[in-house]
C-alpha cells in the first residue's frame, strides 16, 4: 500500500495542484494531511484526488466549520490531533505537532515545523516538510510504501 503524505499547504493552490497530480500519478491508496490547510477553498483543491484523504487540524486552521463542511462534501475526514489510524496491520499516529506517545505505533506522521524529517527505526517518524514552500523555499511531500517502511521525499 502506498500513502501520500502532505502538510502545511497554507493556501498555496499551485503547490496543492502539483501534489494532487503526483499523488494521482503515483496511484497512492490514501492521502494523509498533517494540517494547516488554512481556508476551505484550499481544501477543495484536493477534490481531483483519486484516493481518499484523511487529515488533522493544524494550529493555523481557524475556519474549522468551513473545512469540515468541504471535507464532508468531498468525502474526506478531518479530525483533531492526534488520530490513530490503522492501515492494514500498521498503526499510524497522525498529528500536526510532534511529541505524541510512541508506544505500539508503527509510524508517527506530523507536520508543523516546516522541515522534512525522516526517522529510521521503530516507530518511523515522518514529517513531509511544507508543501507550500512559503518558509523554506522548498515544497515537499512524501510517498510512503507502508509494507516496505520506505518513505520517499519528493519536491513539488
Amino acid at each position: 500500500m502506498k500513502i501520500g503524505i502532505i502538510s502545511d499547504t497554507h493556501d498555496n493552490l499551485v503547490k496543492i495542484d502539483a501534489a494532487v497530480e503526483v499523488f494521482n500519478r503515483e496511484r497512492v491508496n490514501l492521502v494523509l494531511h498533517c494540517g494547516d490547510y488554512i481556508a476551505p477553498f484550499s481544501l477543495r483543491r484536493f477534490e481531483r484526488l483519486i484516493s481518499p484523504l484523511k487529515g488533522v487540524f493544524g494550529n493555523c486552521d481557524g475556519e474549522r466549520e468551513g473545512l469540515l463542511k468541504v471535507a464532508g462534501e468531498l468525502g474526506f475526514l478531518i479530525r483533531d490531533e492526534p488520530w490513530l489510524i490503522e492501515i492494514g496491520e500498521k498503526r499510524v499516529l497522525l498529528s500536526h505537532k510532534p511529541g505524541f506517545s510512541k508506544e505500539n505505533i508503527d509510524f508517527i506522521i506530523y507536520g508543523h515545523t516546516h522541515r522534512t524529517e525522516i526517522g529510521k527505526g521503530f516507530p518511523t517518524l515522518i514529517n513531509p516538510g511544507e508543501a507550500s514552500g512559503w518558509l523554506t523555499g522548498k515544497a515537499t511531500i512524501v510517498i510512503l510504501d507502508v509494507e516496505k517502511r520506505e518513505p520517499r521525499v519528493l519536491e513539488i
